[in-house]
Protein backbone atom coordinates (compact mmCIF):
# COMPACT_ATOMS: atom_id res chain seq x y z
CA UNK A 1 0.00 0.00 0.00
CA UNK A 2 1.32 3.39 -0.90
CA UNK A 3 1.82 6.20 1.28
CA UNK A 4 -1.12 7.90 0.08
CA UNK A 5 -3.50 5.14 0.33
CA UNK A 6 -2.54 4.79 4.22
CA UNK A 7 -2.73 8.58 4.17
CA UNK A 8 -6.43 8.73 2.76
CA UNK A 9 -7.63 5.66 5.39
CA UNK A 10 -6.40 7.34 8.69
CA UNK A 11 -8.43 10.75 7.57
CA UNK A 12 -11.30 8.55 7.14
CA UNK A 13 -10.83 6.67 10.20
CA UNK A 14 -10.42 9.89 11.88
CA UNK A 15 -13.50 11.41 10.18
CA UNK A 16 -15.60 8.56 11.26
CA UNK A 17 -14.47 8.65 14.98
CA UNK A 18 -15.39 12.73 15.06
CA UNK A 19 -19.10 11.41 13.82
CA UNK A 20 -19.06 9.11 16.76
CA UNK A 21 -17.85 11.58 18.94
CA UNK A 22 -20.65 13.62 17.87
CA UNK A 23 -23.57 11.50 17.85
CA UNK A 24 -22.15 10.15 21.66
CA UNK A 25 -22.62 13.91 22.37
CA UNK A 26 -25.68 14.31 21.02
CA UNK A 27 -27.61 11.58 22.81
CA UNK A 28 -25.97 13.03 26.18
CA UNK A 29 -27.72 16.67 25.41
CA UNK A 30 -30.56 15.04 24.71
CA UNK A 31 -31.04 12.55 27.35
CA UNK A 32 -29.81 15.16 29.72
CA UNK A 33 -32.62 17.33 28.05
CA UNK A 34 -34.78 14.82 29.08
CA UNK A 35 -34.18 14.38 32.40
CA UNK A 36 -34.71 18.53 32.69
CA UNK A 37 -37.73 17.92 31.06
CA UNK A 38 -38.71 14.99 33.80
CA UNK A 39 -37.98 17.36 36.69
CA UNK A 40 -39.65 19.68 35.78
CA UNK A 41 -43.08 18.09 35.52
CA UNK A 42 -41.80 16.18 38.48
CA UNK A 43 -41.71 20.09 40.16
CA UNK A 44 -45.19 20.79 38.61
CA UNK A 45 -46.31 17.51 39.77
CA UNK A 46 -45.40 18.48 43.45
CA UNK A 47 -46.52 22.31 43.38
CA UNK A 48 -50.22 20.80 42.09
CA UNK A 49 -50.44 18.34 45.13
CA UNK A 50 -48.89 21.11 47.53
CA UNK A 51 -51.95 23.58 46.06
CA UNK A 52 -54.51 21.10 46.14
CA UNK A 53 -53.22 19.97 49.90
CA UNK A 54 -53.52 23.35 50.64
CA UNK A 55 -57.13 24.66 49.16
CA UNK A 56 -58.51 21.18 51.25
CA UNK A 57 -56.98 22.57 54.11
CA UNK A 58 -58.79 25.62 53.79
CA UNK A 59 -62.09 24.34 52.70
CA UNK A 60 -61.72 22.24 55.85
CA UNK A 61 -61.19 24.71 58.43
CA UNK A 62 -63.73 27.17 57.11
CA UNK A 63 -66.36 24.40 57.39
CA UNK A 64 -64.72 24.09 60.80
CA UNK A 65 -65.36 27.43 61.20
CA UNK A 66 -69.27 27.52 60.24
CA UNK A 67 -69.85 24.66 61.68
CA UNK A 68 -69.12 25.73 64.94
CA UNK A 69 -70.40 29.05 64.40
CA UNK A 70 -73.53 26.82 63.55
CA UNK A 71 -73.55 25.39 66.89
CA UNK A 72 -72.96 28.84 68.60
CA UNK A 73 -76.11 29.96 66.79
CA UNK A 74 -78.35 26.83 67.56
CA UNK A 75 -77.50 27.05 70.78
CA UNK A 76 -78.04 30.57 71.65
CA UNK A 77 -81.26 29.95 69.78
CA UNK A 78 -82.12 27.21 72.18
CA UNK A 79 -81.62 29.18 75.19
CA UNK A 80 -83.92 32.58 73.88
CA UNK A 81 -86.49 29.52 73.12
CA UNK A 82 -86.47 28.47 76.92
CA UNK A 83 -86.30 31.73 78.10
CA UNK A 84 -89.31 33.19 76.03
CA UNK A 85 -91.30 30.18 77.25
CA UNK A 86 -91.26 30.73 81.08
CA UNK A 87 -91.81 34.57 80.53
CA UNK A 88 -94.68 33.35 78.94
CA UNK A 89 -95.44 30.91 81.81
CA UNK A 90 -95.19 33.52 83.95
CA UNK A 91 -96.95 36.03 82.25
CA UNK A 92 -99.87 33.51 81.69
CA UNK A 93 -99.71 32.29 85.51
CA UNK A 94 -99.15 36.42 86.94
CA UNK A 95 -101.07 38.56 84.38
CA UNK A 96 -103.43 39.72 86.21
CA UNK A 97 -101.17 40.89 89.43
CA UNK A 98 -101.58 44.04 89.14
CA UNK A 99 -105.88 43.73 88.27
CA UNK A 100 -105.97 41.47 91.59
CA UNK A 101 -103.83 44.27 94.06
CA UNK A 102 -105.93 47.28 92.54
CA UNK A 103 -108.97 45.14 93.15
CA UNK A 104 -108.50 44.15 97.00
CA UNK A 105 -108.77 47.67 98.34
CA UNK A 106 -112.42 47.34 97.63
CA UNK A 107 -112.76 44.15 98.94
CA UNK A 108 -111.87 45.77 101.96
CA UNK A 109 -114.04 47.89 102.19
CA UNK A 110 -116.71 46.04 101.25
CA UNK A 111 -115.54 43.46 104.30
CA UNK A 112 -116.08 46.99 106.47
CA UNK A 113 -119.26 47.47 105.22
CA UNK A 114 -120.64 43.79 106.18
CA UNK A 115 -118.91 44.84 109.49
CA UNK A 116 -121.38 48.15 109.69
CA UNK A 117 -124.79 46.96 108.15
CA UNK A 118 -124.55 44.58 111.15
CA UNK A 119 -124.46 47.10 113.66
CA UNK A 120 -126.02 50.09 111.98
CA UNK A 121 -129.96 50.33 111.60
CA UNK A 122 -129.80 53.57 109.56
CA UNK A 123 -130.87 52.15 105.90
CA UNK A 124 -129.57 55.44 103.98
CA UNK A 125 -126.04 55.24 105.05
CA UNK A 126 -125.52 51.47 104.62
CA UNK A 127 -127.24 52.40 100.91
CA UNK A 128 -124.85 55.45 100.86
CA UNK A 129 -121.62 53.43 101.93
CA UNK A 130 -122.38 50.75 99.38
CA UNK A 131 -122.64 52.84 96.51
CA UNK A 132 -119.15 54.89 97.87
CA UNK A 133 -117.98 51.30 96.91
CA UNK A 134 -119.34 50.39 94.27
CA UNK A 135 -118.35 53.87 92.32
CA UNK A 136 -114.72 52.72 93.47
CA UNK A 137 -114.67 49.79 92.05
CA UNK A 138 -115.91 51.40 88.71
CA UNK A 139 -113.51 53.45 88.80
CA UNK A 140 -110.67 50.73 89.59
CA UNK A 141 -111.61 49.13 86.27
CA UNK A 142 -111.84 51.65 84.36
CA UNK A 143 -108.26 52.62 85.20
CA UNK A 144 -107.35 48.89 84.31
CA UNK A 145 -108.41 49.62 81.33
CA UNK A 146 -112.12 47.61 81.29
CA UNK A 147 -115.12 50.34 80.56
CA UNK A 148 -118.77 49.75 79.86
CA UNK A 149 -120.74 48.89 76.73
CA UNK A 150 -123.41 51.48 76.34
CA UNK A 151 -127.10 49.53 75.27
CA UNK A 152 -129.85 51.77 76.39
CA UNK A 153 -131.45 53.76 72.88
CA UNK A 154 -128.36 52.54 71.37
CA UNK A 155 -129.10 50.52 67.91
CA UNK A 156 -128.35 46.74 68.00
CA UNK A 157 -124.58 46.40 67.66
CA UNK A 158 -124.05 42.46 67.03
CA UNK A 159 -120.65 42.75 67.93
CA UNK A 160 -120.74 44.23 71.01
CA UNK A 161 -125.01 43.43 72.24
CA UNK A 162 -126.57 40.18 72.40
CA UNK A 163 -130.28 40.32 71.81
CA UNK A 164 -131.60 37.82 74.46
CA UNK A 165 -135.41 39.33 73.51
CA UNK A 166 -137.27 41.35 71.18
CA UNK A 167 -140.97 43.02 72.46
CA UNK A 168 -143.04 45.39 70.31
CA UNK A 169 -141.66 48.93 70.41
CA UNK A 170 -143.42 51.35 72.69
CA UNK A 171 -143.21 54.60 70.40
CA UNK A 172 -142.07 54.66 66.41
CA UNK A 173 -138.96 56.01 67.04
CA UNK A 174 -137.73 53.12 69.59
CA UNK A 175 -137.94 50.59 67.02
CA UNK A 176 -134.69 48.71 66.05
CA UNK A 177 -133.40 50.22 69.18
CA UNK A 178 -132.35 48.59 72.69
CA UNK A 179 -135.01 49.54 75.69
CA UNK A 180 -133.49 47.47 78.49
CA UNK A 181 -130.23 46.11 79.58
CA UNK A 182 -130.74 42.59 81.20
CA UNK A 183 -127.04 42.52 82.06
CA UNK A 184 -124.25 45.06 81.48
CA UNK A 185 -121.59 44.15 78.77
CA UNK A 186 -117.63 45.35 79.15
CA UNK A 187 -114.92 45.72 77.06
CA UNK A 188 -111.26 45.41 77.75
CA UNK A 189 -109.00 47.83 75.90
CA UNK A 190 -111.45 48.13 73.50
CA UNK A 191 -111.60 44.26 73.13
CA UNK A 192 -115.11 42.90 74.10
CA UNK A 193 -114.78 40.50 76.97
CA UNK A 194 -118.53 40.34 77.69
CA UNK A 195 -121.42 41.36 75.27
CA UNK A 196 -124.42 43.05 76.65
CA UNK A 197 -127.08 41.41 76.94
CA UNK A 198 -130.76 43.32 75.97
CA UNK A 199 -133.79 43.49 74.82
CA UNK A 200 -134.82 44.78 71.46
CA UNK A 201 -137.80 46.94 70.48
CA UNK A 202 -138.74 46.09 66.65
Amino acid sequence: MSRENIDNVETEVKSDVENVNEEVDNKECTSEEACNNSNDTDNQSNDTQEETISEEEKLKKEIDELKDKFLRLSAEFDNYRKRTLKEKAELILNGGEKTIKSILPVVDDFERALENIEKSNEVESVKEGVSLIYKKLISTLEHNGVKEIEAIDKPLDTDNHEAIAVVPAPQEENKGKIIDCVQKGYKLNDKVIRHSKVVVAE
